[in-house]
């Protein structure tokens, strides 16, 4: 049995992909990851990938004499520098090396074909939000006349958002905003969680209390790979389908990304969307001048139409008073008369009645006085009459017991002191028997 060593192997491994294969292949593929030694040479692994789902693998090297070269000038047709994650049409060598293996040299890049991959990435975006049906949602929402109260997503570090509150603060209007930052990274890989989060924090606070009039997104300037988060599906849907109106400023004046054409307002830089804000309260400010116009004048002319008809108001009730206060004048001059002459009518009647009732009653009274003289008189001589003292002297007696006067009602009982009073003296006795009249039925005493 014939074997080989490794060494062996390998060299007709070598051997046989030199004799059977191109000098060069054209090849379309993903940088999976990317290094830039010290010596300047380029050191990738191009990668085929479906989803998350890896197909191929092969390690590339571009030497820094062609590294140079192709760095420069994709730059400056893409506007970006070769970085992880971009999908690229290259020019490569297959090399098989007896101690490093399979590998490639990669020796031109297409810049064109890369610009043609995002602008073809960024439709496809685009299509699907409208898709979706929310492309234009962000766009149809209402600003508030006087935004005021801004959310703003960006890094605290960017000199953008630095410029943002330069203008703000400083506005020659002496306007006042209530600016809340929320913190998220503008580049790289994590940018695009970052920013949905910032927006998922300003949702939370707007759905707790109405926080927020507007939120918006700043950066500075930059390359243009720093803008592929702002293509991003995640963000733009997010964006997309926000309650709150979003106002950009990415800070680029080349591109449009896919952010800029669903939000509600895009402006270029942090600067323009500072202004912009400013711009929305001086146009709240002139339509209440405006307002504040139009109603003096409006005032002024229902003042003047109302001073006309007051005035005329004012003669004609002038005329109407002293026409009417003339005819009252009139009518109480005859009630006065009339008063007069019904007043003496009545004195006169009211005086001959009293003449008359006062002959009346002198003479009743007169009459009265006779009478009653009369009756004093026959009372006193009554009076006279049964005076006890008088009739004791005429020799009758009065006889008490128990101190009162011997009557039917106060009658005495045997053994009883009987006092007998005459004129001239008083007797003292006791009571023996009561003797009854012949006709009175008789009864043991």
């Amino acid at each position: 049995m014939r074997y080989f060593s490794l060494y062996e192997l390998n060299q007709k491994i070598k051997s046989a992909l030199s004799t059977e294969l191109e000098p060069v292949y054209w090849l379309v593929a993903e940088i999976g990851e990317m290094r830039v030694g010290q010596n300047g040479h380029c050191y990738l692994d191009l990668v085929e990938k479906n989803g998350d789902f890896l197909y191929a693998k092969i390690r590339a090297t571009i030497w820094s004499n062609t590294f140079r070269g192709i760095g420069s000038w994709f730059e400056s047709i893409t506007g970006e520098r070769l970085r992880p994650g971009l999908k690229v049409l290259v020019q490569a060598e297959v090399k098989f090396h007896h101690l490093y293996g399979l590998s490639l040299n990669v020796k031109d890049i297409d810049a064109k074909f890369t610009l043609g991959e995002r602008a073809l990435k960024r439709q496809e975006v685009i299509n699907q939000l409208i898709e979706d049906g929310v492309f234009d949602m962000n766009k149809g929402l209402t600003l508030p006349l006087v935004p005021q109260r801004i959310a703003v997503i960006s890094s605290p570090a960017a000199a953008g958002f630095g410029d943002f509150m330069d203008q703000l603060e400083k506005n020659r209007f002496g306007y006042q905003f209530g600016i809340k930052l929320f913190k998220a990274k503008m580049q790289g890989n994590d940018a695009s969680d970052s920013i949905i989060q910032a927006l998922h924090q300003i949702f939370d606070l707007q759905e707790q209390d109405d926080y927020f009039d507007c939120v918006v997104i700043i950066r500075g300037g930059g390359a243009q790979v720093d803008l592929d988060c702002f293509d991003s599906y995640d963000v733009a849907a997010h964006v997309a389908q926000f309650p709150l109106s979003v106002i950009t400023g990415i800070g680029h004046d080349r591109d449009e990304t896919v952010l800029d054409l669903i939000a509600h307002t895009r402006k270029k830089t942090p600067t323009a969307v500072a202004e912009f804000l400013i711009e929305q309260l001086q146009s709240f400010e002139n339509q209440l001048d405006e307002q504040a116009y139009r109603l003096i004048q409006f005032t002024k002319e229902a003042v003047s139409e109302q001073q006309y008809e007051l005035d005329r108001l004012y003669s004609s009730l002038k005329l109407s008073v002293v026409s009417n206060l003339l005819k009252q004048e009139h009518q109480f001059s005859q009630l006065q008369e009339r008063l007069k002459i019904a007043t003496r009518r009545t004195l006169e009647n009211e005086q001959q009645a009293i003449e008359s009732l006062r002959g009346a009653l002198e003479k009743d009274s007169r009459q009265r006085l006779q009478d009653e003289k009369r009756y004093l008189t026959d009372a006193s001589r009554l009076m006279e009459v049964i005076d006890p003292v008088a009739l004791l002297k005429r020799g009758f007696s009065i006889t008490y017991v128990d101190n009162k006067p011997l009557t039917a009602v106060n009658k005495p009982k045997i053994g009883d002191k009987l006092l007998t009073k005459t004129a001239s003296a008083s007797y003292l006795s006791s009571l023996e028997k009561i003797l009854l009249p012949d006709n009175a039925p008789q009864k043991d005493q």
